[in-house]
């Protein structure tokens, strides 16, 4: 490693967390004085605070690890300081793509269109099937959490016994959490769902309209496309979020202090960040707001700085 590494990676990470949490907070703050202004909120901006949260508390766990991992990256060979950080990491993983899964949920309920009844049953009662979901996603996360720790515990207590060496503990452990990591394709193949049934809604949909001679430029075919991007970016983040999780699984009890494992921490930062930004843009009531903010910064600088502009 090349001096001055550990430097460029802290700074990164710094950039990347701060990005990522302005996003958020902006997301959290909007919304929250909506509920206070309106003394209600819907199940949309209930299911994206509790996203703003989530994915604070993610970055925050994530740049936390980064500060160990460019200052003292032993400190994860240390069992008790290593073990709430792992559970910290997979609490918001699993809040963030959870969440993420009853959004895109929400889109296809409140978007698609079909006439099986199951749909309209389902479609009635959108707000319960959303809470029954997160109801379950918790349920797995305390499982989830059990079975972690459990094998926690027993890779420990063999260690100390001394009938499992460090190098099969963390063999075994890496096994473990990649075994536990499947959990996510649930809300992954729930998500591919949502697409799918998104994308038949809207075939058929503009289909009707060429068989009565309508354009196709109304209000469901954009809401249709709207959401089939914002599904799709999930998709494609989530993915990729997903597979830089399992190498970061396997590096960091491997090669911990490597110039890979720090791109793959850095690369980690992209899913928490960029989907909130894409969120932003996505939806037209933080769109505006957010043009409004950048709008207001600019003429407060050109008033401090009439030449600057």
């Amino acid at each position: 490693m090349f001096p001055g590494l550990s430097t460029v990676f802290l700074i990164l990470s710094g950039v990347e967390f701060l990005i990522g949490i302005l996003g958020n907070v902006f997301i959290g703050l909007v919304l929250c004085s909506e509920c206070v202004k309106n003394q209600k909120t819907s199940l949309f901006d209930f299911i994206l605070t509790g996203l703003a949260i989530s994915r604070i508390s993610q970055l925050l766990v994530f740049f936390v690890e980064s500060l160990i991992m460019g200052l003292e990256p032993q400190v994860f060979a240390i069992f008790k300081l290593a073990k709430p950080i792992a559970l910290l990491w997979r609490i918001s993983n699993h809040l963030t793509t959870w969440l993420v899964t009853c959004l895109s949920i929400f889109y296809l309920l409140k978007i698609a269109h079909f006439s099986h009844s199951l749909f309209f049953w389902l479609k009635w009662r959108m707000n319960s099937v959303i809470l029954v979901i997160l109801a379950f996603s918790l349920v797995f996360l305390i499982l989830d959490i059990l079975l972690l720790e459990t094998f926690n515990d027993l890779f420990w207590n063999l260690i100390n016994e001394g009938n499992l060496t460090l190098v099969e503990s963390k063999t075994h452990y890496i096994k473990s959490e990649s075994l536990l990591s499947f959990s996510y394709f649930i809300p992954i193949v729930l998500s591919l769902l949502s697409l799918f049934f998104l994308f038949r809604s809207l075939v058929k949909h503009t289909r009707n309209l060429h068989l009565n001679f309508m354009g196709s430029r109304d209000f469901s075919t954009k809401a249709h496309k709207r959401a089939m991007k914002m599904v799709t970016s999930f998709l494609l983040l989530i993915m990729v979020h997903f597979l830089f999780t399992q190498l970061a699984n396997w590096m960091f009890h491997r090669f911990l202090d490597s110039k890979f494992t720090k791109f793959i921490m850095l690369a980690l930062y992209v899913f928490p960040s960029g989907h909130s930004f894409m969120l932003i843009l996505g939806n037209n009531q933080l769109r505006q707001i957010a043009l409004k903010v950048l709008k207001h910064l600019k003429s407060s600088l050109k008033r401090q700085n009439p030449l600057a502009l």
